[in-house]
């Protein structure tokens, strides 16, 4: 485990809002996993973010969304299905590309 990620996992308090890779170590996941997430609408950052700025998410919604087993088979279906179709259009790309040749 990274030993940042130990530090963080190991505080008493939480802060109140967490950024996309603290949002990721609570959730066991990888931070490229959060954006899947939030196209999925499992999680909804703080506030109106433009697309590129620094997102944050409440604590008390992550935790409480991970307490629920209905969320988190959804949130794994969510990621699996997404690695799933962009792993078939590479195939299918490359199986496109090896015809031609």
């Amino acid at each position: 485990m990274h030993p940042e990620c130990e530090r963080f996992l190991n505080l008493k308090t939480l802060p109140v809002r967490l950024n996309v890779n603290e949002v990721a170590w609570l959730l066991n996941c990888q931070p490229h996993d959060i954006a899947i997430l939030m196209s999925a609408r499992l999680l909804k950052p703080l506030g109106n973010p433009p697309a590129n700025a620094v997102k944050y998410f409440s604590t008390m919604l992550v935790i409480e969304s991970t307490k629920d087993p209905a969320w988190l088979a959804k949130a794994t279906n969510a990621i699996h299905h997404y690695w799933r179709n962009k792993n078939a259009r590479k195939s299918s790309v490359s199986d496109v590309k090896t015809a031609i040749v």
